[in-house]
């Protein structure tokens, strides 16, 4: 993936001022070298030294924590450049010249009527969700410190600062920098399930909260250029969240930790409604006297007013400014459905109403202005989040809940053997049976316990004052309709029911063969009665989740993405049979390996007839931070994911259909894939990965609260694609991201001979999927680097495995790179990416160092048996996720 170009679209619309970026670089340089100086001064002869001699004994460390915090600051630095140029690329050539925005997309749709906008803008539904993937390195902590470097930078782009102001600015950073060297990067304990539950919220607290609002402001300013009025439709971003409820493979996350992220999830948003109430109320002092309020109005604000919890003053509060009582009553009424009390906001829609008549009054005295600063932002924020901040999902792995099934039916008879004809009978005898025999939970296991008091509160928190604080059950690993259907079956266990059960069930298809089986097994899913009327909701939507890394990790790169493709439109006809659409929830992650892009162009390169407004997808670890950490990225990017997906909405552009296109890369997923595979499945690779990468080791960073396995094998089987993704990237190899590409394309050429040239320059340049596979291959292949990889294969000392499993990886890398050539016409790997290739050259040396270091460290690391993990092995681990901008 390059993260950075993913978050900000094309490279000629958001070209950074280069005078200005550098002039930032070279100014926090200066900062970061006198904390340099200051706290570790041998350090500074090692980062300035070009010799290639390595940092020894106890200056590793300072090296390692002064080149990662280096490494930080560029980021940040990048971050502020980005936003700055789309400030003025939209204050120069307007909002419409920001590729990404909702101007842009608009202007777009030359073709599109008013009535065609509000039809799409109506269904435009995007899901950002929130995941705790164990992907980010950097502590809470750090990143906090992070953000107020950030908003240091943004004070200094004002220009009215006196040189001696200006020099204050400059030093309370370079304080910031200080305390990042004074605080350390590492975490000396692993995060608990609660911990990753506030670092979540964390990103709402700073960031979210706000942008959301600014959000909604942009989208009505571009239909109102567009179409000459804004209306009340507006972008609908619904935020999902995976962390506390995501249980796949984690034993720390239990009923008990789904039950606090419930609660602390409805604490932050209600903490947050309070305190913009107190400060609206503070601003809106409205004299009734001076005004003259229509008597609808005053007997709208005093139903508000009485129906509140009494002030704890006995005298009535701003006499004759009724606006501000009302809004002191609903902020009161907030604090009773915090604690319980009486006056309790029962559901939110009360409360949203009860902000819809504050507007309405203050548009009635013609103070609409005062109703927009105040009011209206609470309202979206409030029909955004809710009493819950985000819709907390829960992921559970088919395994689990086929074995508590078995052990359900275990009490009473000897249960049939899953997968057999006899399974499958008794899960549809008792889903149909109106009388489900009752189960006594102090007679089940542990697991099956769990899984049953997981259900009960998910059916308890469907019942709650916003019932959209709980999500979906969403089924990783889902092989068969016989494992979706023992989800409603232990469903109705949990008393959910006979008719129709209020829980989503969500399939997860991760693997190609499952990606493959999916079409089959929602058809004959949708053939059991009670599962279609559970299912289907709202015009016949049925939410589809599609695995990007365990697909890419089980195929390759290209296969996967072939399948995934081939998966959503099948998936779609099949669904259609049952007038039924997919929403399709992509679980895409920040490496190419796992599904990351460019968020337009990913977007654009969608099956057609896939997208209909609606579209989840995960955010996970440092993409969470890269995108959410500061209030106008976090806009930015959620207003690129909203007006991409309105964009494809608007289009009425519809693909010729080209066979040849899909047979071709047909026979290149198939070929990419057996290249894949038998590099997999050559004698020791296992060793290899373990030995050439630092794959056993990166569990030293206390990065997630999940394990790195699910459930505690050895094999590559149940490696987890996280820690697969990661130490491919550590050592260099970077193989999930083109390992097959080349011996795929020169198969092709080889048996099309000219025509098979003439096709693939053709899909280049018109089909978007394969742009998209090509121009990721030739980012991984960028960072991609041999000279490294070779190094670290020689920590393998099984010569004959190491020559044959480098070997294989040298070959196809070469023959990669000439494919891309031949296909782009470009003569330099990276050279069509100006702005990646920049952006790495500045940490290239550097990180060559550290692999170096990191190599040296590995081999005195294993040349061990016990002794507490290497601070400076895990540093070197820290930094090359840094220099790369992602991990997993």
């Amino acid at each position: 993936m390059a993260q950075a170009e993913a978050s900000t679209g094309p490279e000629h619309a958001l070209a950074v001022s280069d005078a200005y970026a550098d002039t930032l670089r070279t100014e926090v340089q200066e900062l970061w070298r006198n904390v340099i100086s200051h706290r570790a001064p041998q350090a500074l002869p090692l980062l300035d030294s070009s010799d290639g001699s390595l940092p020894q004994g106890k200056d590793q460390a300072s090296y390692l924590q002064a080149l990662n915090i280096w490494f930080q600051l560029l980021k940040i630095v990048e971050e502020n450049a980005a936003m700055r140029a789309r400030r003025e690329a939209e204050t120069k050539d307007g909002a419409d010249a920001v590729s990404g925005s909702f101007a842009r997309a608009l202007a777009d749709a030359a073709d599109v009527s008013r009535s065609e906008f509000d039809d799409a803008a109506q269904r435009l539904s995007v899901g950002p969700t929130l995941t705790a993937h164990p992907t980010e390195a950097k502590r809470v902590t750090v990143l906090e410190i992070h953000r107020r470097i950030y908003r240091g930078l943004v004070k200094l782009e004002t220009r009215r600062w006196t040189p001696r102001e200006r020099r204050d600015l400059m030093r309370d950073l370079e304080s910031e920098i200080d305390l990042l060297w004074l605080t350390g990067e590492l975490r000396l304990q692993r995060p608990t399930p609660e911990d990753e539950i506030e670092w979540g919220l964390q990103f709402f607290r700073d960031a979210l909260f706000d942008a959301v609002p600014e959000l909604y402001h942009r989208f009505h300013d571009a239909a109102q250029s567009r179409f000459g009025i804004g209306g009340n439709t507006s972008p609908c971003v619904h935020f999902h969240s995976w962390i506390g409820g995501d249980r796949d493979g984690n034993p720390n996350v239990t009923t008990q930790t789904t039950r606090a992220a419930l609660e602390r999830n409805r604490a932050t948003i209600l903490a947050r409604y309070v305190s913009e109430l107190t400060d609206a109320a503070r601003h809106i002092s409205v004299s009734t006297a001076i005004a003259g309020l229509p008597s609808e109005t005053l007997e709208v604000l005093a139903k508000i007013i009485d129906a509140a919890p009494p002030a704890d003053s006995p005298l009535h509060p701003n006499p004759g400014e009724h606006f501000r009582q009302a809004l002191s009553a609903i902020a009161r009424r907030i604090k009773a459905t915090q604690s319980g009390g009486a006056g309790t906001y029962r559901q939110v829609r009360d409360f949203i109403q009860d902000l819809r008549r504050i507007e309405d009054g203050l548009v009635a005295i013609g103070a609409a202005r005062l109703a927009a600063r105040h009011i209206q932002p609470i309202r979206w924020q409030a029909e955004v989040f809710g009493f819950r901040t985000v819709t907390l999902d829960v992921r559970q792995n088919s395994s689990v809940t086929t074995r508590v099934i078995a052990e359900i039916w275990a009490l009473t008879e000897t249960p049939p053997e899953y997968g057999t004809p006899e399974w499958s009978a008794r899960l549809r005898q008792d889903l149909g049976s109106a009388d489900l025999r009752w189960v006594d939970h102090d007679k089940l296991g542990d697991e099956a316990r769990e899984m049953m008091a997981l259900l009960t509160l998910m059916r308890q928190a469907s019942l709650g004052g916003d019932p959209q604080a709980m999500g979906p059950f969403i089924l990783s690993m889902t092989r068969s309709c016989d494992d979706l259907l023992g989800v409603y079956l232990l469903a109705r266990y949990a008393g959910f029911g006979a008719e129709k059960l209020d829980l989503a069930v969500v399939p997860l298809f991760e693997t190609i063969d499952d990606l493959r089986a999916a079409p089959q097994i929602l058809d004959q899913l949708l053939k059991v009665p009670l599962a279609r009327r559970s299912l289907v909701g709202r015009d016949n939507q049925i939410e589809v989740m599609l695995g990007y890394s365990d697909s890419n990790k089980d195929g390759g790169f290209i296969c996967s993405t072939w399948e995934l493709e081939k998966a959503q439109r099948n998936i779609t006809r099949s669904l259609k049979a049952h007038d039924c659409r997919p929403v399709f929830f992509h679980g895409r992650g920040g490496s190419v390996s796992r599904g990351g892009a460019p968020t337009e162009r990913a977007i654009a390169a969608q099956p057609h007839g896939t997208v209909h407004g609606k579209l989840r997808t995960t955010e996970q670890g440092e993409v969470v931070s890269s995108k959410f950490a500061n209030r106008g990225t976090a806009q930015h990017e959620l207003e690129l994911l909203a007006s991409s997906v309105l964009a494809r909405s608007l289009s009425k552009d519809t693909p010729e259909n080209r066979p040849d296109y899909h047979d071709a890369l047909e026979a290149l997923s198939g070929m990419s894939q057996t290249a894949y595979s038998t590099l997999l499945h050559q004698p020791g690779f296992v060793s290899y990965f373990q030995y050439a990468s630092p794959v056993e080791e990166l569990a030293m960073l206390k990065m997630g609260s999940r394990p790195a396995r699910r459930f505690g094998a050895e094999s590559l089987d149940d490696l987890r694609a996280i820690p697969w993704v990661f130490a491919w990237s550590q050592n260099r190899h970077l193989i999930t991201g083109w390992y097959g590409f080349g011996s795929a394309i020169t198969s092709f050429r080889r048996f099309r001979k000219e025509e098979g040239d003439v096709l693939l320059r053709a899909m280049f340049a018109q089909s978007p999927l394969f742009r998209l596979i090509v121009d990721e291959v030739e980012k991984s292949l960028f960072h991609t680097d041999m000279d490294v990889a070779a190094r670290y294969a020689q920590l393998l000392a099984d010569t004959d495995i190491r020559d044959n499993i480098f070997g294989m990886i040298q070959r196809e890398y070469e023959a990669s790179c000439q494919c891309l050539r031949t296909i782009t016409g470009s003569g330099q790997i990276g050279a069509r990416f100006p702005m990646m290739s920049s952006r790495f050259s500045r940490v290239r040396g550097e990180l060559d160092r550290v692999h170096d270091m990191q190599i040296a460290l590995l081999k005195d690391s294993r040349s061990k048996t016990d002794g507490p993990g290497s601070v400076p092995l895990m540093q070197s681990m820290n930094c090359v996720a840094a220099a790369l901008g992602w991990t997993g």
